[in-house]
C-alpha cells in the first residue's frame, strides 16, 4: 500500500519558516492513516551558537529535569557548557564547567558526570562529577585510556564509561596501544571496576572468522576492541565496538563482558547505494559484490511487548593512523574475475571506482578482491538484545535525502555547495542516536552527520519501523566556515520527555559539531 508522510527541511537562518514537502515512501508499506499511527513532526525552536565553527564547540549534549538546563560538550574550549532552557526559543549559556579533553556529559539526580580524556589521549582518563545547580565538583574517578562516553544506569547509582583506547600510531616501536575497557563505577561507593577485554586474548581467529574485526597490526584483542558508545538496562550494557563492527554485552554487576556479537554485513548486492562522487548525478542501486560493515556509532534501547531492543546508527569508520590505513578506493585493486568479471567497467570513477572499502575485505587464493567491504550501512537498524538484525532501514535514508534535497544529495558537513561528494564514503553517515515515548508510542530519532538533519522513525513495532519525519534546519545558501549555515554537523541526540520539557512537549536537543551550535526541536 501506498503511504506519504509530511518532510521539511529549513534552508534559512534561525527563525525563518520552514518549509513543507511530500516524500513519497516505498510502496511496500502502509500509510499512518492505515496504521492508526499518528505520526510526529519535530519543530525547530531556537539554537545556541558558541560562535565557533569545524572546532567540536557543541557535541554530546545531557538535560537536567529540575534545573531545565542543557549541559553540553565544547571539546574546542575544553568545558561543559551549561545552557538555560527555560525558553528553549532563547537558549542561554549561563556557566560553563571547567572539563579539560571533555567528550561526554550525562546528568542524573542532579549530578554531572564529565568523561575526559588525558593531555596525551593514551594515558589515564577520568571522569569528574558537578553539582548540577551549582556546578560545584565533587569528585573524580579513574578510568581507562580515551573515555569517549559515559551515562548512567537507570537508577542513577552506576555510572558505565566506554574507554576507547586508541593508540598512538601502529608503527614498530611506537610507545602506547592501550587496551579498550569499560569502567563501573558506583557513584555512591566512589569504587571504579573495569571490564576488559583480555579473556578474548587467545580468541582473536574465532572472532575473525565469526566476523569480528580486529585488524590492527600487532595488537591483542584488547588493544584492537575500542568501545565507543552504550546504552544501559538494569545490570546490562550494550557497548558499540564501531572499527570492530560488533558489540560487547556487558554484565555490569560482575563488571565482566559477557560476549562479543560481531554485527554481520549488509548485502549491497540487494539494495541500493549511491557509490561515486564523480559521476555528477544521483544514482541508487544495488552493486554486485559490494556488503556494508555496520559499524555502528551510537545505539540507544528501548522495550516492546517485554523484549528489549537495540537501535542503532550505522555510520561506519575506519582506522588511518601512521603505519596503518584501513581504507582503499575500488579502482586501486585488482578484483577478481571470477566475482567482477567487467572488473575494468567498474573501476571507472563513475562506477565503483571511487567507493571507499576496507583493505583487508575478502581475498581469493591469487590475493584478487573477491568481496568489497564499505564502510558503514548508510542506515538506521533494530536489533534484539542478543545483536541479532530485525530490522534495516535500507536505502531509505539516501533515497529520503534524494528527495527532499535532491541539490544537497550526499553533502559533506563542510562545505555547502558539496553535491554527492559524499557518495564514495558512507553516505548521509547517520551517527547520533535516541529513542523516546511520545503519546504511547516509540521514537528513534538519528542525526545524519554529513548532509545534516534529523530523522524520525516510529520503531513501536520494531519488525515494522515507519518513517516519520525529517528535518534539516541547515541552511544551504550560507557559508559553513563562515557561521552562516545554521546546523551542521549533529553529534549527540538527547530526547527530553513532555513531563521533563519547559514547553510540556517532547523535546530533542541536538548537539552540531561542525557549527558549533546546539539546536532545540520540538517534537509535535
Amino acid at each position: 500500500m501506498h503511504r506519504s508522510h509530511a518532510f521539511r527541511t529549513a534552508a534559512a537562518a534561525a527563525g525563518a519558516a520552514l518549509s513543507l514537502a511530500l516524500l513519497a515512501v516505498p510502496a511496500q508499506a502502509t500509510t499512518s492513516r492505515d496504521n492508526g499511527i499518528k505520526g510526529v513532526s519535530l519543530a525547530f525552536l531556537g539554537r545556541f551558537s558558541t560562535g565557533s565553527v569545524g572546532a567540536g564547540a557543541s557535541e554530546i549534549t545531557s538535560y537536567d529535569p529540575a534545573t531545565k538546563r542543557a549541559f553540553v560538550v565544547n571539546a574546542q574550549a575544553g568545558t561543559v557548557d551549561v545552557l538555560d532552557l527555560r525558553d528553549p526559543r532563547n537558549p542561554e549559556r549561563v556557566t560553563s564547567l571547567a572539563a579539560p579533553g571533555a567528550n561526554s556529559v550525562a546528568v542524573s539526580g542532579g549530578l554531572v558526570a564529565v568523561a575526559q580524556q588525558a593531555a596525551k589521549k593514551t594515558g589515564q582518563g577520568k571522569v569528574t562529577l558537578f553539582q548540577a545547580g551549582s556546578g560545584k565538583k565533587l569528585k573524580e574517578f579513574a578510568v581507562g585510556a580515551l573515555p569517549d562516553m559515559v551515562t548512567f544506569g537507570e537508577d542513577g547509582r552506576r555510572l558505565v564509561v566506554a574507554n576507547e583506547g586508541e593508540p598512538e600510531s601502529y608503527c614498530a616501536g611506537a610507545a602506547d596501544d592501550p587496551e579498550g575497557s569499560v569502567s563501573v563505577i558506583d557513584v555512591k561507593r566512589g569504587t571504579v571496576r573495569t571490564a576488559d577485554f583480555r579473556a578474548f586474548n587467545d580468541q582473536a581467529e574465532a572472532l575473525r572468522a565469526a566476523g569480528v574485526r580486529i585488524p590492527g597490526p600487532g595488537a591483542t584483542v584488547a588493544q584492537d576492541l575500542e568501545p565507543e558508545y552504550i546504552t544501559v538496562a538494569g545490570d546490562t550494557a550494550w557497548v558499540t565496538l564501531q572499527e570492530n563492527n560488533a558489540v560487547a554485552i556487558v554484565d555490569l554487576a560482575r563488571a565482566k563482558v559477557r560476549r562479543i556479537v560481531p554485527l554481520g554485513l549488509k548485502d549491497f548486492g540487494k539494495v541500493g547505494l549511491d557509490a561515486s562522487d564523480k559521476d555528477g548525478k544521483i544514482d541508487i542501486r544495488p552493486r554486485a559484490g559490494v556488503k556494508g560493515m555496520y559499524m555502528p556509532d551510537a545505539v540507544a534501547h528501548f522495550r516492546s511487548k517485554g523484549q528489549t531492543y537495540l537501535v542503532t546508527a550505522n555510520e561506519g569508520d575506519g582506522r588511518d593512523w601512521d603505519c596503518h590505513m584501513d581504507e582503499v578506493r575500488v579502482k586501486d585493486l585488482t578484483l577478481s574475475a571470477e566475482t567482477f568479471p567487467n572488473a575494468a567497467e567498474l573501476k571507472k570513477d563513475a562506477e565503483l571506482g571511487r567507493l571507499t572499502v576496507a583493505a583487508d575485505s575478502p581475498k581469493d587464493a591469487s590475493g584478487a578482491y573477491r568481496e568489497l567491504y564499505a564502510f558503514g550501512a548508510r542506515s538506521i537498524s533494530v536489533r534484539s538484545a542478543t545483536g541479532a538484525l530485525v530490522w534495516d532501514s535500507g536505502d531509505e535514508l539516501e533515497q529520503l535525502i534524494a528527495r527532499e534535497l535532491p541539490k544537497e544529495f550526499n553533502a559533506d558537513n563542510e562545505e555547502n555547495d558539496s553535491f554527492d561528494s559524499r557518495s564514495d564514503n558512507k553516505g548521509p553517515e547517520p551517527e547520533g542516536v535516541a529513542v523516546g515515548q511520545v503519546r504511547g508510542r516509540t521514537y528513534a530519532f538519528a542525526g545524519l552527520e554529513r548532509v545534516s538533519g534529523v530523522v524520525a522513525y516510529d520503531v513501536t513495532d520494531p519488525r515494522r519501523p515507519v518513517l516519520a519525519d525529517y528535518l534539516n534546519t541547515r541552511d544551504f545558501a550560507g557559508s559553513v566556515e563562515d557561521g552562516t549555515a545554521g546546523d551542521v554537523g549533529p553529534e549527540g541526540v538527547l530526547f527530553v520527555s513532555a513531563a521533563d520539557s519547559p514547553t510540556r512537549r517532547p523535546l530533542l536537543i541536538v548537539g552540531n559539531e561542525v557549527s558549533g551550535t546546539t539546536a532545540i526541536y520540538e517534537i509535535r
